[in-house]
C-alpha cells in the first residue's frame, strides 16, 4: 500500500480496532496487580520500543505518583546506556537485557517486553531468564508475535507487519495504563 496520510490513519485504526481488548485488558490488571503488589515493574524493547518502553516508565513513574500519591516502582532498562555498552561490551548486545533482568528483578516482579517482530534475541533472552526466575512476564508484539509471543505468560499481540503501526499500539497501550493506574479521565 503507498503512503499516504489517509492510507495511514485507515491502516492504524483497523488495526487498533482489531486489538483483542481481553487481551489488553488482562494486561493492564496485571500491571494494577504488580503495582498493588508492590512489586517492581521493568520494561524493555529495542529502537522504538525501546524508547516507549522509556515513555511507559516516565509517565507511570511521574504521573501515578502526581495523581494517587502512590510510589510506583517502574524502570526501563533500554534507558541506561553505559550499562547496555558495558553488557554489550563485556558479554555480547543479546545479554543487555537479560543481566539487567537478573541483577534487578525478582520473584514477582513483572518484565513487560515491547517488540515489533517478536523476535529481538536481547528481548526474548531477557525474557527466557525472567521466566526461570519466577518473574512474570508481560510482551506486546507484532508481526506473527514470534518467539516472544510463544514464551511469555501473557501477551497482546498487534496483528499488523508494519512497524510503525506496532509502534504506535504500543504507545496506546501505556497510555491506557496510565490512565487505569491514575484512576482519571482527563488530564488538564
Amino acid at each position: 500500500m503507498q503512503f499516504t496520510i489517509q492510507n495511514y490513519i485507515e491502516q492504524h485504526n483497523r488495526v487498533l480496532e482489531s486489538l483483542d481488548h481481553q487481551e489488553i485488558e488482562n494486561g493492564i490488571n496485571l500491571i494494577k496487580q504488580v503495582f498493588n503488589g508492590g512489586k517492581r515493574i521493568a520494561v524493555c524493547g529495542n529502537g522504538g520500543s525501546a524508547a516507549n518502553a522509556s515513555h511507559f516508565i516516565t509517565d507511570w513513574n511521574k504521573m501515578v505518583h502526581l495523581y494517587t500519591g502512590q510510589r510506583f516502582d517502574g524502570i526501563c532498562l533500554s534507558d541506561n546506556i553505559g550499562l547496555i555498552t558495558a553488557y554489550a561490551n563485556d558479554l555480547s548486545y543479546d545479554d543487555v537485557f537479560s543481566e539487567q533482568v537478573k541483577n534487578l528483578l525478582q520473584k514477582d516482579d513483572l518484565l513487560i517486553t515491547l517488540s515489533g517482530s517478536g523476535n529481538s534475541e536481547n528481548v526474548v533472552r531477557a525474557t527466557n531468564v525472567a521466566n526461570e526466575l519466577g518473574v512474570t512476564t508481560l510482551t506486546m508484539c507484532g508481526y506473527d508475535g514470534g518467539k516472544l509471543k510463544q514464551i511469555s505468560q501473557n501477551s497482546i499481540w498487534v496483528q499488523s507487519m508494519d512497524m510503525q503501526i506496532c509502534e504506535d499500539a504500543q504507545l496506546v497501550f501505556g497510555h491506557m495504563v496510565m490512565k487505569e493506574l491514575c484512576k482519571v479521565d482527563i488530564f488538564l
